[in-house]
């Protein structure tokens, strides 16, 4: 009784019992939402029915409730920012945001969160804006279930879908994210997770990490773009569940490591990328239980990653299993499955009695030089690498699997099915 008087006492001082519902339309009595702003105290809820609000930038400093009945379009023309929230416990759900302006001193957002808590964005359209959703030293947000598409062709005139700088626990989940910058960007981010998006078509990368730690995402599909993720000077990071597929083209990769340590990668689908993944410096990472099927290069590890586990993952249909810059490796291969595979298994134990050298003659060939790749599929080059399986003497014994597994790894197929229409 005594603690529950308690929690009554702090939801009384939390929650104002004098909270008010201010309605907004044409013919209300309050017909602009900045009025609403300025008759509204902290607890209230502004209700917006349908129209469309053009009313330049709107900053709200009141922690209120923001609720569009029958979808109101809130337009920024192209020039301004339309939303800057500097309150904390603001939710905003059921609006059309269009038409940030496009600024590259202030990184004009449709919506903007500066120095903010418990925020909410939920069920609303953002639609041809610079940036669409922006976080600025926020926390405890939760950014959820939003559609996002804007009309980006080149990185310079373009900002990101959803946007973290220096924030932390924010939950970013079930949003479909197309054609801007990046889909969606976090730096010094950290304790937040990324959850059933689904990002597609951008410019530069589906989702893009910078000097962030402890995040996660797990259940994404990133495709089409010019890189499916990008983590770069960040650590812990577990990325888990997702699938990468149809990042395509001459500096595509599926997911890309810069200098990051200590993070996992498990049970993901690299499927039809340019690359795999890609490592420049990636130190203590494990890549456990996913499957490279039909990507041009599986793996592109770099001679400065170290410390890597690759362990049961599959490898099907890939142009190139794994390819290196060096002769050295310190990292470690084990209990994967090649369909290149050729040796045999006479214990019976489904682990083959003969290592496996994942790096073909050709592919060190085409990794020191690049025009080779015109002579891939001619019979001197597969002549090339049948005699190399047979007495290896140029590729790395250095990149051995000890242990490659005579089947399919089958438990990896738990996958996330890619969603082939957009929310």
């Amino acid at each position: 009784m005594f603690l529950r008087r308690w929690f009554f006492l702090i939801w009384l001082l939390v929650v104002p019992v004098w909270a008010r519902t201010i309605t907004v339309c044409s013919t209300c009595e309050v017909r602009t939402l900045r009025a609403a702003f300025q008759a509204a105290q902290d607890g209230d809820t502004i209700v917006v029915d349908g129209g469309h609000y053009a009313e330049g930038h709107l900053v709200l400093k009141k922690s209120v409730t923001l609720v569009g009945k029958n979808l109101p379009v809130i337009d920024g023309e192209g020039k301004v920012e339309i939303l800057t929230v500097k309150a904390n416990g603001v939710t905003i759900r059921g609006f059309e945001f269009r038409g940030a302006g496009v600024n590259f001193v202030e990184d004009q957002a449709a919506v903007k969160f500066v120095d903010a808590e418990r925020c909410l964005v939920e069920k609303n359209r953002f639609i041809d804006n610079f940036f669409a959703i922006y976080l600025q030293r926020s926390r405890h947000c939760r950014i959820i279930d939003n559609y996002i598409v804007s009309n980006a062709e080149n990185e310079l005139y373009s900002g990101n879908g959803i946007h973290l700088w220096n924030s932390y626990d924010v939950d970013i989940e079930g949003n479909y994210v197309a054609h801007h910058r990046d889909g969606i960007y976090l730096e010094f981010v950290r304790d937040s997770r990324i959850v059933n998006n689904v990002s597609e078509n951008q410019v530069r990368y589906g989702l893009h990490f910078m000097f962030s730690e402890k995040n996660v995402f797990r259940h994404n599909v990133f495709r089409h773009s010019g890189a499916g993720v990008a983590v770069m000077y960040s650590k812990h990071t577990l990325m888990v569940d997702n699938r990468f597929e149809y990042n395509w083209g001459g500096a595509s990769y599926g997911l890309l490591l810069k200098d990051i340590d200590d993070s996992d990668i498990r049970r993901n689908v690299f499927f039809r990328n340019t690359v795999g993944i890609y490592a420049d410096g990636s130190n203590r990472t494990s890549v456990y239980a996913n499957d490279f099927v039909q990507n041009g290069y599986a793996l592109r590890i770099f001679a400065n990653s170290m410390g890597m586990i690759f362990m049961y993952n599959n490898f099907l249909g890939n142009t190139f299993d794994v390819t290196t810059n060096s002769t050295e490796s310190y990292n470690s291969y084990l209990k994967n499955y090649w369909d290149k595979y050729q040796g045999y298994d006479l214990n019976k134990d489904g682990i083959g009695d003969v290592p496996y050298r994942p790096v073909s003659l050709f592919a060190m060939m085409a990794e020191n030089y690049p025009q080779a790749l015109v002579l891939l599929h001619s019979p001197l080059v597969q002549l090339m690498n049948q005699a190399e399986r047979v007495f290896p003497v140029f590729t790395p014994k250095a990149i051995e699997d000890d242990q490659p597994m005579m089947f399919q790894i089958l438990w990896s197929k738990s996958k996330p099915s890619p969603s082939d229409t957009a929310p």
